[in-house]
């Protein structure tokens, strides 16, 4: 007998398919994957959930669970990814933002509540500078970013938000030179290069110029530690991402470079995060 697929037992075989790889929230990203394939809304699933499906869509969605299964991650796939309430447009030019970096978001509002310019660098998707105009709505944010496919999928961003964020292509502080922040942030490249290669299929799908940080990872917070302090106004703030384990590092670069109350905050799994300090006041 032919088996009939319907919504519910496509969602059923490729959960436990996922599950089977290995793949965390299989049963979302199962939902995410067949919406997406249907042209529908992950609700209307279950209000279909008994109408079979036609073989063009289930075609569609095998290609899917295929490239799913290879390693590409459900972002790409499906073009879009949520960060801080936001649903942003995302592709293979920039990395997926993880949940981990709304952390730094939580950190860097309160930092200077009346921020008139924030500087966020490597921006990607524009995910951080994104969700800092939407929670300081008064500053004016500026974005820099090397990669200029990675710019392209910023401003996208930016343009279907109608946000207040100005997008620079260019390496690091060369958008800004001689430019005043009252707030900088970034989610630099942080993993060592020799280790890039010994990470999951999925995450060796994004952009590797994003998640190189050089020999030793530090190589972004180097350059940015190092002259930080030029673009920030008396009492300014930075505040950046970094691996659970580059705590101390970065806290040591931070203080070497003149930041007063430096300040390490966890993520919501405690691991150490985000890094903050002070440019001194005259």
């Amino acid at each position: 007998m032919t088996q009939t697929w319907t919504p519910l037992a496509v969602l059923d075989w490729t959960t436990k398919r996922f599950t089977d790889a290995g793949i965390g929230a299989a049963r979302l990203e199962a939902q995410l994957l067949l919406a997406h394939a249907l042209g529908c809304t992950r609700m209307q699933l279950y209000t279909g959930f008994d109408k079979p499906l036609a073989e063009p869509e289930l075609a569609s969605y095998r290609e899917l669970i295929k490239r799913r299964l290879a390693g590409e991650p459900v972002a790409y796939l499906i073009g879009e990814h949520e960060f801080w309430g936001l649903p942003l447009v995302v592709d293979r030019n920039v990395l997926v933002p993880r949940a981990d970096t709304e952390t730094l978001i939580e950190v860097a509002r309160g930092l200077v509540p009346g921020a008139t310019r924030i500087l966020d660098l490597c921006t990607g998707s524009g995910a951080i500078a994104l969700a800092l105009a939407k929670e300081l709505p008064a500053a004016q944010v500026i974005a820099t970013e090397l990669s200029a496919d990675a710019a392209k999928v910023a401003r996208a961003n930016v343009a279907k938000h109608g946000a207040k964020v100005d997008v620079r292509e260019g390496d690091l502080w060369a958008p800004v030179a001689g430019e005043r922040f009252d707030l900088i942030v970034s989610n630099p490249p942080y993993i060592a290069t020799a280790v890039i290669d010994t990470l999951s299929a999925e995450v060796r799908r994004e952009p590797r110029v994003a998640l190189d940080g050089g020999t030793d990872g530090y190589s972004f917070y180097d350059r940015i530690c190092r002259v930080a302090r030029e673009y920030l106004t008396p009492g300014g703030a930075l505040a950046v991402e970094h691996g659970f384990d580059q705590a101390d590092g970065v806290r040591a670069r931070f203080e070497a470079a003149g930041f007063s109350r430096v300040t390490l905050v966890n993520d919501l799994g405690r691991n150490p995060r985000v890094t903050s300090g002070f440019a001194p006041t005259p």
